[in-house]
């Protein structure tokens, strides 16, 4: 007797374990990218850049300063103001 059911087992089986492989590819992608973009995140600290000063841009000519500057110490606030 031809076993019908039995033979549908093999392509399906190896369906699985492709679905697997890939669905464990991808995660694997996945945490490796988040991982990288974390490590770099922490282990760069771009120095300041010249920059335009805050008022000094002038949108015209396609030059545009920083609203505020990390790089410039902050104002003193109500300065010399006891």
């Amino acid at each position: 007797m031809i076993d019908l059911a039995g033979s549908d087992r093999q392509p399906r089986a190896r369906a699985m374990i492709r679905l697997w492989v890939l669905l464990a590819a991808a995660a694997a992608v996945f945490v490796a990218a988040n991982a990288h973009l974390i490590y770099v995140a922490t282990v760069s600290q771009p120095a300041c850049v010249a920059h335009l000063k805050q008022g000094e841009g002038d949108a015209a000519r396609g030059q545009f300063s920083a609203a505020r500057s990390a790089c410039s110490p902050p104002a003193a606030v109500n300065a010399g103001h006891s």
